[in-house]
């Protein structure tokens, strides 16, 4: 729902920084929300009973998949800018940042596909069917996380390439709950978390350099307190219906 923004015309230099800011929001909320969820098995661990061998498991995991999440981010970036000085024809810089969201948002909807299948699996069909509703509004925000670095772009995205960026932050969803269906695994929710973390980390830092280009702080601190809230809004409905 909100990819179409990104092909809105003449966007004044206010509302992209406006935009940019509050795709951090946006992400912000998204890596606290993962990070916690990553986070969750470990402290359980460490308040319970505890299994040496599990925690330190769990908790490898957790620091391998946030540091693959943004190194490897990092070396996709890395390669696109190589690409692009290599060349006059390639995708743009804006462009590439749009599709680093995207894939920093797939991987954490492949995380909350998980969260949706196994509550199926357990027969907990009130919980996955508030999880799926929660989770969409959740879409409809990182839609507009994803094109808020499309807005600098002189020439609209196509709508085969919106599409494209849909599919990639949005099809593992399906994924993630059919694995979830299938295979219930702590282990596998951590790692899929983790990587989110780290990837969206990345992005973050990206979007804020775009927005302080701008020189409006005042813009910027509007924007990202609008994401961060949207954010919180969206899962308050995930928390309403018992999850």
């Amino acid at each position: 729902m909100g990819l179409p923004v990104g092909r809105v015309r003449a966007i004044a230099p206010s509302v992209r920084v406006l935009l940019s800011a509050g795709a951090v929001g946006v992400l912000v909320f998204l890596v606290w929300d993962v990070l916690s969820a990553a986070w969750k098995p470990i402290d359980a661990e460490l308040t319970g009973p505890l299994h040496p061998g599990t925690l330190a498991g769990l908790s490898v995991l957790f620091v391998v998949g946030i540091t693959a999440g943004l190194l490897s981010v990092v070396g996709y970036e890395r390669f696109l800018h190589r690409r692009r000085a290599a060349s006059d024809v390639g995708i743009t810089a804006n462009r590439s940042l749009a599709l680093l969201v995207a894939v920093g948002v797939g991987v954490h909807n492949l995380a909350e596909g998980l969260a949706i299948g196994q509550s199926a699996a357990s027969r907990a069909l009130g919980l996955a069917t508030v999880l799926v509703i929660g989770f969409a509004l959740h879409n409809a925000t990182e839609g507009f996380g994803i094109v808020a670095p499309l807005a600098g772009d002189a020439e609209r995205p196509s709508w085969r390439y919106l599409l494209l960026l849909g599919a990639i932050g949005g099809v593992p969803t399906f994924v993630g709950t059919a694995i979830g269906w299938a295979y219930s695994s702590t282990v596998l929710s951590v790692l899929f978390l983790a990587l989110a973390a780290g990837s969206i980390l990345y992005v973050i830092m990206q979007l804020l350099a775009i927005a302080g280009r701008a020189h409006r702080n005042d813009l910027v601190a509007y924007g990202l307190l609008a994401g961060l809230f949207a954010g919180f809004a969206t899962d308050a409905v995930v928390t309403l219906g018992g999850a």
